[in-house]
């Protein structure tokens, strides 16, 4: 049922910057970037930006022709969060999932989930030692810094509730016993929501721990020509060698932690989740852990654009990954084949862009 690649113990797009005057409300140090106090951000920032370039081009050495995917991908990486793929079957959801856990040189395990996985078979169990007489624990695959879950909606809200407390509070409570999971932990899970039989929808406390959610989609004809020309005959995953490590990664969190938010653009983005809660067209709004989720993915949005600071295109530019998955339509709103997309765009378009801020041309409002 499981499998670990290494064993583990318990234990940029986003708009313009703006004008002079927007440039000075989204940061009002923006100016002064040679200041003592904005030296060591810049530098990680120039760190970052390289790493996240060599890791994304790592990534679409498998996943051609998708660098809008992998970039959601390396923003949930650096906000700390969890990603879902979700798409139909043959598109490469696991190939992205494994191809970004072996661009990084750190503990990495992938689960398959199954309709008879039980929780104990992801997050460990206690077993009986004859020679010590005594319990001890066997540490399960999610004690590594990078989890693949492959087709996580095949296997019972039983087991797939064993990741609740792993994703959230990065912890792992078997047998009275807590065990701290090592910093950086990411969970990548797949799953298809075309092939329904024999499988359970993720519940919404589920799907509201995972950062955010995107859909590979279809390869255009010429990237998927270049794919039957490059990888017909090998698979370019057995030739993938890490670019960048554990502690690398860790640094880079800390830089997106050190990204500045005004104010206003914090305003902003809990005004665009308080939007979806009044909309007629939902039974359930997005939740106060998707306006922090938003928020962190704003900030590593900005710094993959390498701007120390957020403006209102890093929130477009992951609004709907984010937001989108957490909604819940109503009967009518099916019917009327509205989609959780749809919602999102119409809130970016209805709640105005604080006045002054960096909005850029709007390319970003998806």
């Amino acid at each position: 049922m499981t499998s670990r690649t290494q064993p583990a113990s318990p234990g940029g797009t986003a708009g313009a910057p703006g004008t002079e005057q927007s440039r000075s409300l989204a940061h009002p140090g923006a100016q002064a970037v040679g200041d003592a106090g904005h030296r060591p951000v810049a530098a990680s920032l120039t760190e970052l930006h390289d790493t996240a370039h060599r890791i994304a081009a790592n990534v679409e050495r498998v996943l051609v022709g998708k660098p809008e995917v992998v970039r959601i991908a390396l923003v949930t990486l650096l906000a700390e969060g969890h990603l879902l793929v979700e798409d139909v079957p043959g598109v490469g959801k696991t190939s992205l999932a494994k191809a970004l856990a072996r661009s990084i040189d750190c503990t990495v395990s992938r689960i398959q989930f199954t309709p008879d996985l039980l929780p104990s078979d992801v997050t460990g169990t206690s077993i009986f030692n004859r020679q010590n007489n005594d319990f001890e624990f066997r540490a399960g695959p999610v004690f590594a810094n990078i989890v693949v879950g492959d087709e996580i909606n095949r296997a019972s809200p039983k087991t797939q509730s064993a990741l609740l407390e792993c994703m959230e509070e990065h912890q792992v409570t078997v047998d009275t016993t807590t065990y701290h999971l090592d910093e950086p932990f990411m969970v990548i899970a797949t799953q298809n929501p075309i092939e329904m039989e024999g499988t359970y929808a993720l519940p919404e406390a589920q799907r509201d721990r995972f950062t955010a959610r995107v859909s590979i989609g279809y390869p255009d004809p010429a990237a998927e020509l270049a794919m039957v020309d490059e990888h017909a005959g090998h698979n370019p995953l057995a030739d993938l060698t890490p670019v960048s490590d554990a502690a690398a990664v860790r640094r880079l969190i800390e830089a997106v932690r050190a990204v500045h938010m005004t104010q206003e653009i914090r305003q902003y983005a809990v005004e665009l989740a308080s939007a979806t809660r009044q909309v007629p067209e939902l039974r359930l709004g997005a939740s106060p852990r998707a306006t922090l989720q938003l928020v962190r993915a704003a900030r590593a949005q900005a710094a993959l654009s390498g701007r120390e600071y957020v403006v209102p295109d890093d929130l477009h530019a992951v609004a709907v990954p984010v937001l989108a998955h957490r909604l819940v339509l109503t009967t009518e709103a099916h019917a009327a084949r509205r989609s959780a997309t749809d919602v999102v765009r119409a809130v970016l378009h209805r709640v105005p862009v604080p006045h002054g801020t960096a909005a850029g041309n709007g390319q970003n409002r998806r």
